[in-house]
């Protein structure tokens, strides 16, 4: 064995008193992974749970300051030093992953983790609290751990489920009333416009009766799939309910509005999808165009029926066509 792996988990421990050895060796025998830093930010116990969770051994960061090396591929401090930090210097502001706490109570945070010696992120629930003598004076920092990575995964599926369509994975209708909430209150804050889009795939139900609901639904996901290659990065498109789609524009024009919509309404045609129940003989949307400049007077709702009655407008013109609320249609 490399005489490394010999060395205890525990470096000498300068202020420790011989009553303090059972604790000592009580950390080290934790089953939580827990390690301490002193004052000087170097690790003076690296417990052996410590080294199961992160694959660092205890030789490799007993009496340095590389501990960070464990979680991250660039140094940043662990909640342990940012304790002793804001302790030494009450002036620096906590890290914004450090979620409650003080300096003299502990600190506590989760957050992902990019665990370089395992290849693979984790998200880690730490707590960090200061040691202090009888006179209040700081001799060290222990920090403990706890791998919620699989929580953490199921949380998030749980929050996708509740706001993703399962059939195509966009947005579903709740997501799309949060987030229209949302963008008009930040619309209205920042007095910017707010471009709505209402998508109907044209002659669905044709559709459905010739190639059944299987072939209905695989129309629906590669509708969805070409809506959504349009959208920047702060668009939302979302499955409004049955072949409707809904596109929240934010800070968009109705200029610009009529132009996502115009592409959108290419996009599908050129995915040449068999309808012939339709005059094309291919798949086709019509799509509704509005656009409000939100006010106090006003509210969301407004915006969406413009936006429904636009797309009823373009239906009534012939289909495979674009509407907005001036009853100007571009083809």
């Amino acid at each position: 064995m490399n005489s490394k792996h010999k060395i205890s988990h525990i470096m000498e421990f300068p202020q420790a008193k011989p009553q303090h050895g059972f604790a000592l060796n009580m950390l080290q025998s934790l089953v939580i992974p827990t390690f301490v830093i002193g004052i000087d930010g170097k690790v003076i116990i690296w417990n052996a749970a410590c080294e199961r969770l992160t694959g660092v051994h205890a030789w490799e960061v007993l009496g340095t300051d590389q501990h960070w090396q464990a979680f991250y591929q660039d140094r940043r401090p662990t909640l342990a030093d940012l304790v002793i930090e804001a302790r030494s210097r009450p002036d620096v502001g906590t890290d914004p992953m450090a979620q409650a706490g003080d300096a003299d109570t502990g600190l506590c945070s989760q957050n992902w983790c990019e665990m370089p010696r395992l290849g693979r992120q984790r998200f880690l629930a730490a707590d960090a609290s200061p040691i202090l003598d009888a006179d209040g004076v700081l001799l060290a920092v222990v920090e403990t751990l706890r791998d919620v990575t699989d929580e953490k995964r199921a949380q998030v599926a749980l929050e996708q489920l509740a706001t993703r369509d399962g059939l195509t994975g966009l947005a579903n209708r709740r997501c799309f009333d949060d987030t229209m909430h949302a963008e008009w209150q930040r619309a209205l804050r920042q007095q910017q416009p707010l471009s709505l889009l209402m998508v109907d795939v044209d002659n669905f139900k044709q559709y459905n009766d010739a190639y059944g609901h299987l072939g209905g639904d695989e129309c629906l996901q590669r509708i969805a799939a070409a809506v959504a290659k349009e959208m920047r990065t702060n668009d939302l498109v979302a499955r409004y309910g049955g072949e409707e789609f809904a596109v929240i524009l934010p800070n968009q024009s109705l200029k610009g509005a009529a132009i996502v919509a115009e592409r959108i309404r290419c996009r599908v045609e050129q995915l040449h999808l068999p309808n012939l129940g339709s005059m094309q003989h291919v798949v086709t949307v019509s799509i509704g165009a509005a656009t409000a400049l939100p006010s106090q007077d006003t509210d969301p709702s407004q915006l969406v029926a413009t936006a429904d009655s636009a797309l009823y407008r373009a239906k009534h013109m012939g289909r495979n066509r674009i509407s907005l609320p001036s009853n100007v249609a571009l083809t």
